[in-house]
């Protein structure tokens, strides 16, 4: 989740922090992954019958929450100001995330909570691709490397839909939501002034009422909507809200390496809690892309700490 909202490397530096405030940053972007992560263990407790249902409550109380975080933070006049600013870039953004977000629930009922959240882990790369398909940006030998490995390990996971192993809609959709969470990073790079908060709170809005016209019963019952407010709150609107604040206190290749905490804490979560084991294939696929990301995100990090040559350009982070 966390790149739809991630702020571009240039965003992230514009203002030098503290010593104090960078630490704050690290345990918030670390909140944040962790409050992500508990969607797939949190999403299978819930008994409500059709999964519109759940994207529609899940999605209303997370735009309360953001609604009234914004109100809190910018006040009422900064809240209406901050979605009249966002334009178009913004509502890019809010139809990414509604897609996305609504396919993470459609798509829980078909696959594994592995299968999803690992292949959301090559984000960041998937993004400088299509940065380099759409605009031409420069992407770096290394980052070719990359994701080619997130490639590979996303076709050995998807495999298993050709196999039988889990539904092919399931694995579909979650490519859809890898490939929705890429555009709206690539989108908020190229607008790097506009805030994306309001954004992805637009996003939850879209996402309620397209469910709502689907949806063939609202009612459920009171413990289904315990889990839906957590579900939508904490799981989603908290999650973004730590990371909106933290994201800015820090590099943002230290912001996509602590985000990968979301695909590795999410599987364990359900494995403990609910006994839903990866399979093999989830297992070696989602190994080769996180070898791919740490690596890459290990030789940007290292590359940001040289001092650079006066009058050198870098290379655009993909993250």
């Amino acid at each position: 989740m966390a790149d739809a909202a991630s702020p571009s490397p240039a965003t992230a530096q514009a203002q030098p922090v503290s010593r104090r405030e960078e630490r704050v940053g690290y345990l918030l972007v670390f909140l944040s992954a962790l409050m992500w992560s508990l969607g797939g263990t949190i999403a299978r407790f819930i008994e409500a019958d059709g999964s519109w249902t759940v994207v529609f409550w899940r999605s209303v109380w997370a735009a309360a929450f953001l609604l009234g975080f914004m109100a809190w933070r910018d006040g009422l006049r900064g809240t209406v100001k901050l979605f009249r600013d966002m334009g178009l870039p913004g509502l890019a953004v809010a139809i990414c995330f509604a897609t996305a977000s609504t396919c993470f629930v459609v798509a829980l009922s078909y696959t594994k909570v592995a299968n999803i959240l690992l292949m959301q882990a090559g984000v960041p790369l998937l993004a400088a691709l299509l940065s380099w398909l759409l605009f031409r940006e420069k992407v770096s030998a290394a980052t070719w490397a990359a994701i080619a490995g997130v490639i590979a390990g996303v076709a050995i996971m998807v495999s298993e839909s050709l196999g039988g192993t889990v539904s092919p809609v399931g694995d579909g959709l979650a490519l859809l939501i890898a490939f929705m969470f890429s555009v709206a990073t690539v989108i908020t790079r190229r607008f790097a002034t506009v805030r994306m908060t309001p954004a992805t709170c637009l996003g939850t809005i879209f996402a309620a009422i397209f469910a709502a016209s689907q949806v063939t019963q609202f009612a459920v019952s009171p413990r289904d909507m315990g889990f839906l407010f957590a579900f939508g709150v904490i799981n989603l609107g908290v999650g973004l809200a730590f990371f909106a604040t933290g994201a800015r206190l820090i590099p943002a290749a230290v912001a996509a390496l602590l985000g990968t905490f979301e695909p590795i804490l999410g599987p364990i979560w359900v494995w403990l809690v609910h006994g839903e084991v990866p399979s093999a294939r989830t297992i070696i696929g989602g190994a080769i892309v996180f070898a791919a990301l740490f690596i890459h995100i290990g030789m940007e990090m290292w590359r940001q700490s040289k001092p650079q040559r006066p009058g050198a350009v870098g290379i655009p982070s993909p993250n």
